[in-house]
C-alpha cells in the first residue's frame, strides 16, 4: 500500500504519492480548498484510487520548533482526515519545503505563472520524500 504526502495551504492542497515499495514520491495533483469542505471527497477518492493506507501530512512549524496558529490548522486537518478515512494520519514537519520547492522551480528557470501551479504539489512530494527517508533509514 502506499502512502500520500499533503501540503495543507490556505487555497490549495499539494497532493503526492509515493510508490508501491514507498520508496519515492510523485506528486499528483493540487486540490483546491473550497467552502464546502468538498476538498476532503476528493482527497478521499484519491485516497482509494492509489491505494493508500497512511497519509502524511506537513506541519508548519516555526523555525524555533513551536507550532503556530497555521501548524494548529493543520494538525486538525490531520484529525479531520484520520476520523474520515480510518487510516494513519501522521505530521511531518515541513519546515522550509516551499522555500525549497520554488528554488528548484527558479533555477529551472519555471515561470512565475507555472511555478504557481505546481508549488503546492512539489512542496508535497518533499514532504512525503523527507517522510520516506526517514523511514527507510530504520
Amino acid at each position: 500500500m502506499r502512502v500520500m504526502g499533503l501540503d495543507y495551504g490556505d487555497r490549495r492542497i499539494g497532493v503526492a504519492v509515493s510508490d508501491a515499495m514507498r520508496w519515492t514520491a510523485q506528486g499528483t495533483e493540487v486540490v483546491e480548498r473550497r467552502r464546502d469542505r468538498s476538498e476532503l471527497g476528493r482527497i478521499a477518492e484519491l485516497v482509494k484510487e492509489h491505494e493508500v493506507s497512511e497519509i502524511v501530512v506537513g506541519l508548519p512549524k516555526n523555525m524555533n520548533g513551536t507550532v503556530g496558529p497555521r501548524g494548529e490548522i493543520s494538525m486538525e486537518f490531520a484529525d479531520e482526515l484520520k476520523e474520515m478515512l480510518n487510516i494513519p494520519v501522521h505530521l511531518w514537519d515541513e519546515r522550509l519545503t516551499t522555500v525549497a520547492a520554488e528554488k528548484t522551480l527558479l533555477e529551472a528557470d519555471v515561470s512565475r505563472k507555472k511555478r504557481k501551479l505546481v508549488i503546492d504539489k512539489m512542496a508535497a512530494t518533499l514532504i512525503l520524500q523527507n517522510y520516506l527517508d526517514s523511514k527507510s533509514k530504520r
